[in-house]
């Protein structure tokens, strides 16, 4: 007989979550830190050294650290530091990211190359280094950021969409190969998230806020934007003992988007 459990207290464990000074990222380590968890927040943005101490001003635990998770030497320093504070990772979530709104003939290859380091490489860099730490701490939950657009086309967003396509099919290779050490892997990929990123890609596509904030939602069964909370709870989910046998999955929030 099933008993009720409290699957989402993450108590005792740590989590680190790239690009967590706004948006998904921070949404992420505010819903962590409030079940229980130890949130490392890695952003270039130093706004985040504001928002873990707010987390910390509210009776959690929070720690910012400022990484560049297109540095090798970075990642690897980084993630030695986190063990060296906390002893131990148990939760990776790969989200910090970038956009350039742009066909294959409009970017610049600096362009391409800076959407596909933060987004792609970052990944890999923080995983290649988080990953033995999870082993010797007997296993883990890495949740890694796609998009709706790595499962479908999207226009002017080459690199985009490239990057999160990249990120589902990594994700799923990542589950086979560290599933046996304990290690699950699984990607969320949000449809349009009312977030300062979001708010850009308005900008770079020229269109004024509010018109392009209502085509955002527009044609979704559930005709709103997302938030950053929407997706947050996702994440949770995945992190907790909830899912526990779910790995190597791409679980889609978008409000049905692509449904």
């Amino acid at each position: 007989m099933l008993e009720q459990q409290n699957f989402l207290d993450l108590t005792g464990k740590v989590a680190v979550i790239t690009g967590a000074a706004s948006g998904i990222g921070l949404g992420v380590a505010q819903l962590l830190s409030a079940h229980g968890a130890t949130v490392a927040m890695l952003d270039v943005d130093e706004k985040g050294k504001d928002e873990a101490d707010a987390i910390r001003d509210a009776g959690r635990s929070a720690v910012f650290f400022h990484c560049d998770v297109t540095s090798n030497s970075e990642v690897k320093a980084t993630v030695a530091s986190v063990v060296a504070e906390f002893g131990r990772i148990d939760c990776l979530f790969n989200n910090a990211g970038v956009t350039v709104r742009k066909t294959v003939v409009e970017l610049e290859e600096r362009e391409w190359d800076f959407v596909l380091d933060v987004g792609l490489k970052g990944t890999f860099l923080m995983s290649k280094y988080v990953i033995p730490e999870m082993e010797k701490a007997g296993g883990g939950s890495i949740v890694n950021t796609g998009s709706g657009w790595g499962l479908k086309g999207g226009d002017k967003a080459a690199a985009y969409c490239a990057v999160k396509g990249g990120i589902v099919n990594l994700t799923r290779a990542m589950a086979i190969d560290h599933g046996p050490q304990n290690i699950r892997v699984n990607s969320v990929n949000p449809g349009d998230t009312d977030t300062a990123l979001l708010r850009e890609e308005g900008r770079q596509l020229g269109e004024p806020l509010d018109t392009f904030l209502r085509d955002s939602a527009k044609g979704r069964p559930l005709e709103r934007l997302g938030t950053p909370e929407d997706i947050a709870y996702t994440v949770l989910f995945l992190f907790s003992d909830m899912s526990r046998w779910t790995t190597g999955t791409a679980l889609v929030v978008d409000g049905g988007g692509i449904a």
